[in-house]
């Protein structure tokens, strides 16, 4: 993928979204694919991570990524605003049902996996445990990156301690919900067409078990630390998930993942 400079981007009109250039960040494929399945184009900008990225800042007030910025309009940096919008740039396909019962549902799933407290922040803090307590922790400045990171995402070694429950909790939920939705005859999260569930599901997916290399190539040490879990999420991981998520990729989005 070729990135525009951030100081060249803000001063191209339509959609520019911004991306943390080199990985495949799952708040980034997330955004990335739910555009794509909208047929929505758009440039992509460098993010670079771990770094202060002043010229981003300068442009959007925010430097990290994804961020969504359509022409003159504020960065869009949360991922229901990302998705609302993509709404509204190309109401069809749509990805939020339209029944309001399952459109809660919808969110509920959703913040589950991509908000605060859910399973992508669960998973930074169990990556960024292995790393922030070490003794030279504090100082060391070969962890100045796991440092900025683990203040984002409030580490402590009480919060890293909570977050196997709450993986696990996640898990149990998206189990239940596909075996609901078998019985229900849908081969989907949500309703009986793919949604933004299915897309976040599969996305946020490799932090827990990534696809193979030549699907979703990755620098070796996120490989790493997305598929080292702790014994107890190893064991809670339902097979029918990961199935779920190689048909939503092999039907509905992009192979492989480029970035």
């Amino acid at each position: 993928m070729e990135y525009l400079e951030p100081e060249i981007a803000r001063n191209r009109s339509g959609l520019r979204l911004v991306l943390t250039a080199g990985v495949p960040g799952p708040w980034g494929e997330a955004a990335k694919s739910i555009f794509a399945l909208k047929g929505i184009d758009f440039l992509p900008v460098r993010q670079t991570a771990g770094e202060s990225n002043p010229a981003l800042l300068a442009w959007t007030g925010h430097a990290n990524a994804p961020q969504a910025v359509l022409d003159d309009e504020p960065a869009r940096t949360g991922w229901a605003e990302i998705l609302l919008l993509a709404e509204r740039l190309a109401p069809t396909p749509t990805l939020i049902p339209e029944d309001p019962h399952e459109r809660a549902l919808l969110f509920g799933l959703c913040f589950e996996i991509c908000g605060e407290d859910g399973l992508g922040w669960h998973r930074r803090l169990q990556m960024m445990d292995g790393m922030l307590s070490l003794p030279e922790a504090a100082t060391h400045p070969a962890l100045e990156t796991a440092r900025v990171i683990g203040r984002r995402y409030g580490y402590s070694r009480e919060a890293a301690e909570r977050s196997s429950k709450r993986v696990r909790q996640i898990l149990r939920l998206f189990s239940e919900q596909l075996a609901a939705q078998t019985r229900e005859g849908s081969s989907y999260l949500v309703g009986q067409q793919i949604s933004a569930a299915d897309v976040y599901w599969s996305t946020f997916a490799a932090m827990l078990k990534p696809m193979p290399d030549a699907l979703c190539p990755m620098p070796a040490p996120m490989r790493t630390s997305y598929a080292t879990l702790p014994p107890e999420i190893a064991a809670a991981l339902d097979p029918a998930l990961f199935e779920h998520r190689d048909r939503i990729y092999a039907k509905h989005l992009k192979l492989p993942v480029e970035f």
